[in-house]
């Protein structure tokens, strides 16, 4: 008896230390971004993440990001970009080294317009074994601006693939508007359902994100 008892203990200690937070935690998240226009099809783009969970109040994780874009035709781009990320894992900062290519693929129907993107990353660890990482981000911007900050309705869902081991490990789904403060400054904010499946075992845990993104092209 006492054996199972420890066992079970045991069980549920290594499942509650593999989530940072509870499930259904409270986070914020927010994006800088800026664009610098190379050539008619080309852009360099510049990106700084920052992310406080546990209902907001611990700063967690930040990223700095920097892209090359090229577009192909109207309908695709590609493009290639390195991220150096800083996550909180048993109270310190850990690194990781981050380098991907993407694809995205855009069309138009009846004024709705949908991209897909795909990215392919290889994730360096110093502290554990490195990762393949494929995502998927499906959006579609709903046909209506409204007011003269063309605030416009959008819907996106992304899947996170583990390829070392072929698992779906990570969801998030997004609901939000889009905006534009000026020419060439343009915004979001949005609620974001992120799920995420624990470790070596099929137990998910939820976040939800109040978001926003600020991006500004030159």
């Amino acid at each position: 008896m006492r054996k199972n008892i420890l066992i079970l203990g045991l069980v549920f200690f290594l499942t509650v230390g593999a989530y940072a937070y509870d499930d259904g935690d409270f986070q914020v998240w927010n994006i800088e971004n800026q664009e610098f226009n190379l050539t008619k099809k080309s852009k360099l783009a510049l990106e700084e993440e920052f992310r406080w969970g546990d209902n907001a109040h611990d700063f967690y994780y930040h990223h700095y990001d920097i892209g090359f874009i090229y577009d192909l035709n109207k309908y695709l781009n590609i493009g290639a970009g390195y991220r150096q990320v800083y996550e909180k894992k048993s109270g310190k900062f850990k690194e990781e080294n981050e380098p991907y290519i993407m694809a995205t693929l855009f069309a138009e129907l009846a004024g709705w317009k949908f991209d897909s993107r795909n990215r392919l990353e290889y994730r360096h660890f110093d502290y554990q074994g490195d990762l393949w990482r494929y995502r998927n981000k499906l959006a579609a911007r709903f046909p209506w601006k409204f007011t003269k900050l063309e605030i416009q309705p959008f819907l996106a869902d992304e899947i996170f693939f583990n390829l070392n081991g072929l698992d779906l490990n990570q969801n998030r789904f997004f609901s939000g508007l889009g905006f534009s403060l000026f020419k060439n400054i343009k915004g979001e904010i949005y609620y974001m359902l992120q799920s995420i499946k624990s470790s070596g075992a099929c137990i998910w845990s939820d976040a939800n994100v109040l978001g926003t993104k600020l991006k500004v092209s030159f």
